[in-house]
């Protein structure tokens, strides 16, 4: 090993020899022509041992400057004022021998000329050196596919340097978007800014006009999103132009030959048409709720449950339980978790939430103090075709684990819950506000009795990207080359990244566990930003695909299915959303229930399912659930939800 790293560094300890010889010989040159400039009259060249110490006095000059270590390649400002600094001191240092010796000043300028005839000598060559490096580009071959970078700051400038410095040069730039108006007209690295994004269209037009028109709008700003997003995607789209990202700097590949660099764009993601904005978090407070703690996840192989494992893991606990009925699904977030916090210790449990007495048993073995339960039937239309097991795992087994968690002394149980469980028409929504109604009451029971398990309820829309959510349906009908479908050309859902939505629950775990907690046993609600037309998500979805909607790939509607609202609501009329003081959290007023009772009739909702009797369990569904206003009929839903729910 210690050979291999020797022969490493010789190459290394050459080229720095290279730099000291070269910069020497400068040094030289520089005295003499100082001399000269000087005292013209004067023979510059004597004594010839000052020429020689004005080497030693840039070499000694050089050195806290690390002037022989530059990397003329990649010369930048820093280095230049480095040269210039180093070129002073060497001014500096160098009369010191002169007066030594006795010998006089060529005359009393020397010194300032001595140092400015040093400093351009030194500059350029590096100044030469970089810009040959660069122009040692191959000429456009005509394969360069024409690009129109989007964004006119340093992000764009460092795509431009990393697209002169590829030696295959696979783009051509035809001109530069800015993101504001003042640019227009001006240029970067000879690049000119031909206009702003909002101009996009009438740009693309006019580059199509004079046969310029190129093949790909390249993103160089990592925060354009949303609304501006969205709408330069339109643009595109009329003239049949693609949108990509170009690569963050920090991943650009360094492999390639003479330390240039190979560009690949990326795709645009999904989520950057949501247009959320990042809320900040109580990081702090995560980690003093999560670290050296027990922590207990149930659904932890799920969309929501795995991140919960993912960021919990992050944050430090003492032992993390991960608890899930599906073995594969389980088996992948363990063997993540190992890979990416071994240290972490945790047990995967494969159990069912319905199983009372194996959750009692596991509970007390593990002794949580805290509880994220994100077990649960999801998907409206499997629960409206089996509405028996949506009220046996969504209720009941909340039911279960709250009083197991309970019963073990934890500290705080957290409920994931749905938008769908306000006013809902479907038996999952139902289903799940009745999860609701029973952590509320235990709750308040808990505000009632100090140093009880407080009992917190979140409340979110649709994950965007979850397993079986509406974008990865999308992905496998691209995949197939269409059509997409979707139910109706209203339908709009609200949705976050799960990334997002699960560091919301962790902050409202904090919220409603910490000294000023809400003791009115309220529901936090995440805000969701403004809901998302699905028809809309999947004509972005075909662009993002390089295609045209209507065009290239057809969307078919093919009605709402049984349970499915147009537009779902995250509060109920009698739930006023208050603010919590977190960004990102709002609280709807609770609406009383009293714990035992609910849980007396969940009970018998339970024992009729076991039974089979699904007109009691949904008889007595509805006497608890009042506003739930069931229909499987696509034409009775259109009808009953043709516009959104006013509170």
């Amino acid at each position: 090993m210690g050979y291999e790293r020797a022969m490493a560094a010789r190459p290394a300890l050459f080229r720095i020899a290279v730099n000291v010889g070269v910069d020497a010989l400068l040094a030289g040159t520089a005295v003499v022509l100082a001399r000269w400039l000087a005292a013209p009259a004067a023979n510059p060249l004597l004594p010839v041992w000052t020429i020689a110490w004005g080497a030693v006095a840039l070499l000694l000059a050089g050195l806290p400057f690390r002037l022989s270590t530059q990397y003329w390649r990649f010369a930048g400002a820093g280095d230049l004022l480095n040269v210039g600094a180093a070129a002073v001191a060497a001014a500096a240092i160098y009369p010191l021998a002169l007066h030594e010796a006795g010998v006089p000043f060529p005359g009393p300028a020397f010194p300032v000329l001595h140092a400015l005839t040093l400093t351009v000598l030194l500059a350029l060559p590096r100044v030469i050196y970089r810009l040959t490096q660069e122009s040692r580009m191959p000429p456009d071959n005509g394969r360069a596919a024409p690009v129109l970078v989007v964004g006119a700051g340093e992000a764009a400038d460092l795509f431009l340097r990393a697209l002169a410095a590829d030696p295959g040069r696979p783009f051509v730039v035809v001109g530069l978007l800015s993101l504001g108006r003042a640019q227009t007209g001006r240029r970067i690295g000879g690049v000119p800014i031909l206009g702003n994004i909002e101009d996009a269209g009438e740009i693309l037009a006019r580059l199509r006009a004079t046969g310029r028109l190129p093949t790909t709008l390249v993103l160089t700003d990592p925060d354009l999103a949303g609304e501006r997003l969205a709408a330069l995607m339109e643009a595109a789209d009329r003239e049949g132009v693609r949108l990509a990202r170009a690569p963050r700097i920090t991943a650009l590949d360094r492999e390639a030959p003479h330390g240039s660099t190979r560009l690949e764009l990326r795709p645009i993601a999904i989520e950057d048409l949501l247009n959320r904005p990042q809320v900040p978090l109580d990081r702090e407070g995560m980690a003093r709720l999560v670290q050296g703690r027990r922590v207990l996840v149930t659904g932890a192989g799920g969309t929501i449950g795995s991140e919960l494992a993912r960021q919990v893991a992050a944050l430090g606990p003492e032992f993390l339980t991960l608890l899930d009925n599906g073995e594969f699904a389980l088996w992948q977030i363990d063997i993540e978790l190992g890979e990416t916090h071994p240290s972490v210790k945790r047990r995967p449990v494969v159990a069912d939430v319905r199983d009372g007495a194996k959750l009692r048993r596991l509970f007390e073995e593990a002794c949580p103090d805290l509880v994220f339960h994100a077990a649960a039937l999801k998907h409206v239309p499997m629960v409206e075709a089996n509405p028996l097991e949506g009220l046996l795992t969504n209720a009941l087994g909340t039911r279960l684990v709250a009083d197991a968690a309970r019963a073990a002394g934890a500290q705080a149980m957290v409920l994931i819950s749905t938008d769908k469980a306000v006013n809902p028409t479907s038996l999952m929504g139902a289903s799940k506000r009745l999860a609701e109604m029973y952590c509320q009451g235990l709750d308040g029971a808990a505000r009632g009795n100090s140093g009880g398990m407080r009992c917190i309820t979140v409340r979110f829309g649709n994950v965007l990207g979850s397993t079986g959510s509406v974008v990865p349906l999308f992905q496998r009908q691209l995949a197939r080359g269409g059509p997409l479908t979707v139910t109706h050309p209203d339908m709009r859902r609200y949705f976050m990244t799960v990334r997002e939505a699960v560091g919301l629950v962790l902050q409202a775990t904090v919220a409603g566990t910490g000294a000023d907690a809400p003791q009115d046993g309220g529901i936090f609600v995440l805000d969701m930003g403004e809901p998302v037309r699905i028809v809309d998500l999947a004509r972005q979805m075909i662009r993002l695909a390089g295609l045209r909607p209507g065009v290239d790939v057809a969307i078919d509607f093919t009605g709402l299915r049984p349970g499915e609202k147009l537009f779902e609501e995250l509060f109920h009329g009698r739930e006023p959303a208050t603010p919590t003081g977190h960004a990102g959290l709002l609280m709807a007023s609770p609406r009383t229930a009293d714990a035992a009772s609910v849980g007396a009739m969940i009970d018998t909702i339970a024992d009729a399912c076991r039974e089979g009797d699904e007109e009691v369990a949904l008889s007595l569904l509805q006497r608890l659930v009042p506003e739930f206003r069931h229909d499987d009929t696509p034409a009775a839903q259109a009808e009953a939800h043709a516009g959104p729910a006013q509170p």
